[in-house]
């Protein structure tokens, strides 16, 4: 899996490409304990290119959504694919997490 990140002033995109899984899930962890190293950020994942999320890939989203809760910011996932859409719904994460 790629991580691209991008930061315009307080708000952090990741653009991820390929597939979050058992696998990659710890290195989105890592690149995360540094994005929220920083001051209050808002942040975006873009899941444009993702192409499948396994269950250890939700985990660190919902570890991270919590993260953001806890900061009183915002954090929003935007260009999912249907793949990646139905394993949200199925999951029941649409209602905890803005999904665009």
């Amino acid at each position: 899996m790629e991580i691209k990140k991008n930061v315009e002033g307080n708000i952090v995109t990741l653009q991820l490409k390929g597939r979050l899984d058992t696998i990659t899930s710890s290195q989105l962890e890592e690149e995360l304990e540094d994005v929220f190293n920083e001051e209050k950020v808002e942040l975006i994942f873009d899941f444009s290119a993702l192409d499948y999320i396994s269950s250890s890939g939700l985990r660190v989203l919902l570890s991270a959504q919590k993260k953001i809760n806890a900061m009183e910011t915002k954090m929003k996932i935007i260009g999912a694919n249907e793949v990646v859409k139905e394993i949200f719904d199925a999951t029941g994460f649409t209602k905890i997490m803005d999904l665009s």
